[in-house]
């Protein structure tokens, strides 16, 4: 990988831009900018920013990709950055030095969003390290165990790498079991709280019997479930459960690892997209651009923020809902009585000059991530003024169209796409299914079914790694449907879900 020396101009514009972004109240981690060709810059972002990653022919795919969308003039890579401390950015050669401004200026703000975000705070700072030590993991496994055979591995543990619990970093799902001596004691198991002299009237002795007895077989049903409750990390249980060899274990836990850090990216990418295009804009505005600069920034930012009939930009929605948030809360449009106003006009010319808006945008930046974002902050005023709509195909004409300007349904459209990362929810029902050692998963349905296809692929995938058949309780146009893999091969019944 040839990497171009960072030259002295862009240092300066680097300090520059760096200082106009604290001097506003950014607070980012010390950035380290590479300047890198258009191949390289390909190479690199294939690997999902860190050239040390492990080999796969995967990142080969991506780079072909990347490289022909180049070539073929559909899309270009300005700028990429990893949430690492120090932050690693890389920067395109041949930029305009308008486009390089736009550039850090958007740097500084997603590593300003990476420092100080709550969802972000749970990843290894570290990664560069982390990955070069899987790559080094993973071509141990290949030197004893072959590539073809690693590789083919790593295959099936990519189709279940989304298949882990987002949130785990963030709840407690489930709390170790109490030392014996913590133990509430025999006779006070499912009392309820009374004073002394009331406590034979509360708790009579045939309640407190049949307390114990509801505990007791409570504690024989958990003692027979496997696991114990319904266990949404499906890879984690995997690793812990399946009779894998030791290196299968290490490479699934390899992927585990890589897909947690980059989680967190998938959850914000509105918000961080939306938090980078509002400072770059601010920055450069009001202090980094020339006179003769402005129309090649006006240029290079329409093309960021454009949208098009059936797409969401995410950089266009976060940068419009940061402004119509740090707006509302200068003019003081929250709070109760903002609530129970009804009227339409009284609320367009609302102005409490509160200039809480600055404030109001560093919270939200900490503490929210797109989900919430949205369901907070999206409100009929700013969907009527941007012009939303749902969307959704349309079999009787065979097209992709506009299904509803509905607030509530384009609302709900919108969180639908975000949840889970607009991916399924799967847990872990039973590891011991009817007693066979078979896996039983079960699909949260939440209104939308699975896609047959890729339904039928995870499953064949986790009866790789599970070496037992695996089945998917789900259902289908509105029935329970267990779908089971045994040797490659699917059946489908119907089910109670």
């Amino acid at each position: 990988m040839t990497v171009k020396r960072f030259p002295a101009y862009l240092r300066d514009i680097q300090e520059e831009i760096e200082g106009h972004a604290k001097n506003y109240g950014l607070d980012f981690f010390p950035i380290l900018y590479e300047v890198l060709d258009y191949k390289t810059m390909n190479e690199v972002a294939a690997y999902g920013g860190f050239p040390t990653r492990y080999p796969h022919w995967r990142f080969g795919m991506d780079y072909e990709q990347l490289s022909k969308s180049y070539e073929w003039g559909l899309s270009k890579i300005y700028e990429m950055v990893i949430n690492t401390n120090p932050a690693y950015a890389y920067l395109l050669e041949g930029n305009s030095t308008t486009d390089q401004k736009i550039v850090m200026a958007h740097v500084c703000a997603h590593v300003d969003f990476f420092k100080n975000n709550y969802f972000f705070s749970k990843t290894n700072r570290k990664m560069i390290d982390g990955m070069a030590n899987h790559a080094a993991r993973v071509r141990r496994h290949m030197a004893r165990w072959g590539q073809d055979v690693v590789e083919d591995f790593i295959d099936t543990c990519l189709s279940l790498e989304n298949l882990i619990d987002p949130m785990s970093a963030y709840i407690v799902r489930t709390r170790p079991p109490k030392p014996a001596d913590e133990d509430e004691p025999e006779e006070n198991v499912g009392k309820l709280r009374a004073k002394g002299y009331m406590d034979s009237f509360i708790n009579p002795p045939s309640y407190i019997e049949a307390q114990k007895k509801k505990k007791e077989e409570e504690a024989k049903r958990a003692r027979r479930r496997f696991p114990e409750h319904p266990q949404r990390d499906i890879v984690a249980f995997l690793i812990e459960h399946a009779p894998l060899e030791h290196w299968q274990r290490d490479v699934l836990e390899i992927v585990r690892d890589e897909a947690y850090y980059f989680a967190p990216q998938a959850m914000t990418k509105i918000m961080n997209e939306g938090w980078a295009s509002y400072w770059h804009s601010k920055i450069l505005t009001e202090k980094a651009l020339t006179a003769a600069e402005v129309i090649d920034y006006a240029d290079a930012n329409s093309g960021v923020l454009a949208t098009s009939p059936g797409r969401l930009n995410p950089y266009k929605l976060g940068i419009e809902l940061l402004r119509n948030i740090e707006d509302r809360w200068n003019k003081g449009q929250f709070g109760k009585e903002w609530d129970e106003c009804d009227s339409m006009e009284q609320k367009r010319n609302w102005d409490r000059r509160t200039g809480l808006g600055r404030k109001k945008l560093f919270e939200v930046r900490k503490l929210y991530n797109d989900i919430t974002f949205i369901d907070e902050f999206f409100t009929l005023e700013f969907c009527v003024e941007q012009k939303f709509y749902s969307f959704g195909f349309q079999e009787r004409s065979g097209n992709w169209e506009i299904m509803s300007r509905e607030f509530k349904k384009v609302k709900d459209q919108l969180l639908k796409m975000l949840t889970n990362r607009g991916q399924p929810v799967i847990v872990v029902e039973d590891g011991n299914f009817e007693n066979r050692s078979e896996l039983l998963l079960r699909h949260i349905h939440e209104g939308t079914d699975l896609d047959g296809g890729q339904a039928r692929d995870t499953l064949r995938n986790a009866t790789k790694l599970w070496t037992r058949p695996v089945s998917l309780l789900t259902k289908i146009d509105g029935k329970g449907k267990l779908l089971r893999c045994e040797d490659g091969n699917i059946s489908e019944r119907s089910a109670e879900y």
